[in-house]
């Protein structure tokens, strides 16, 4: 089976689409019935390929990205349009069985083009299906005709969450879509040695330690979450709270931080290197998000296979990941997110009951489970 997988973004640009993408590659690495080309982008303008693993070769389309892990409008269509014109090669010099875009727009775009010589897939991650995100609305509005076409063309839909899939029938009702959950490395993400009691100790002994992690934009409500400290902090709650992460909103943040007089109970840190993730979130007792939408939050599976309870807003991906394993806030406002918290900081014993809870959650997610539920899919299509 020859696969041709495409993604306008990978890492070290984009966020949880690219690294869910990353993540799935592993995955596929070494699999000898199959063979992968990715499609993707690079920060610097050129055309670059590199083996990523025996079966698996990657080719990067060159831009002229300003920032990472952010895209401009102007960013999107230069990838869209660079990347036609290889994409168009690669189909002419290979015989691929499969074409497998993560998300329907842009990248789904170049697949619905030549549905009629190779069939596609497409996986919806979030950004990519109308909704609430404020930066995006005008988007939804100009292209919805464009979204709707490249869903009905694909041989098949797949949604990351019951939540995402939900939305995009709310958009699109005709369509049939599959639901294949993220996964989490749940060797790289654990509890920590003897946390239980590490967890009895330090939340007796010290300020309980709040984590959010994610892209600093409107739609993560960094802000709320901001204002839930401060009612807390009033309240005389003794926590902390630490927000990993940048973006376009990271400026006003930090300035509404030493507004509110919180610079010494807020930690923003920007941006952190991955490999130093799996510690700091075995460092902190409650991971916290004040998310309005997702497809599923790759931070909140890597949360709870660290052993970490969740208190969260209302999203897509929550119905999954939370059970007994932490608290969904429904009215999403700070004072109900401040109760849910204060909660959790008077009673330990149902923080740590949590806390177990949440890695047994996190079994459920593991990236193998993704893998064989898209070569079942794949298998499925091409039979």
């Amino acid at each position: 089976m020859k696969i041709l997988m495409l993604n306008y973004e990978f890492p070290p640009i984009g966020g949880g689409g690219g690294h869910a993408h990353l993540c799935l590659l592993r995955q596929y690495a070494g699999q000898p019935d199959l063979q992968v080309d990715v499609l993707t982008s690079a920060p610097q303008p050129g055309f670059f390929s590199e083996t990523f693993a025996d079966n698996i070769t990657i080719f990067k389309v060159g831009l002229h990205k300003k920032d990472l892990h952010f895209w401009r409008r102007v960013e999107v269509f230069e990838w869209l349009i660079k990347a036609k014109f290889h994409y168009r090669k690669m189909l002419r010099d290979n015989r691929y069985d499969l074409a497998h875009a993560f998300f329907g727009f842009p990248t789904g775009r170049l697949c619905y083009k030549t549905a009629e010589k190779l069939p596609y897939i497409v996986s919806l991650r979030g950004s990519d299906v109308p909704g609430q995100h404020a930066r995006l609305k005008l988007d939804y509005m100009l292209f919805a005709h464009t979204f709707k076409a490249t869903w009905r063309n694909a041989d098949a839909l797949v949604a990351c969450s019951r939540g995402l899939k939900e939305r995009a029938l709310r958009f699109l009702p005709s369509v049939s879509i599959n639901v294949i959950p993220n996964g989490v490395d749940l060797q790289q993400f654990h509890p920590a040695e003897n946390s239980e009691k590490w967890h009895e100790a330090s939340l007796h002994s010290e300020p309980l330690k709040l984590l959010t992690v994610g892209r600093l934009s409107v739609t993560k409500r960094i802000g709320m979450l901001i204002e839930t400290v401060e009612i807390l902090h009033r309240a005389g709650c003794n926590v902390r709270l630490t927000v990993v992460g940048g973006g376009s909103a990271e400026p006003r943040l930090k300035r509404l931080v030493q507004e509110k007089g919180l610079g010494n109970i807020i930690k923003m840190t920007g941006r952190i290197d991955s490999g130093n993730m799996p510690q700091l979130y075995r460092q902190n007792h409650v991971f916290v998000s004040a998310s309005m939408q997702e497809g599923m939050s790759n931070a909140m599976l890597e949360a709870i296979a660290s052993g970490l309870p969740i208190v969260t807003t209302r999203c897509e991906g929550v119905e999954e990941l939370i059970a007994d394993n932490g608290i969904v806030v429904q009215s999403a406002r700070a004072q109900e997110v401040a109760s849910a918290i204060k909660r959790l900081a008077d009673q330990p014993d149902q923080c740590k009951r949590m806390a177990r809870s949440a890695r047994e959650r996190a079994k459920k997610f593991g990236w193998d489970k993704a893998a064989s539920g898209y070569i079942e899919l794949y298998d499925k299509i091409l039979s």
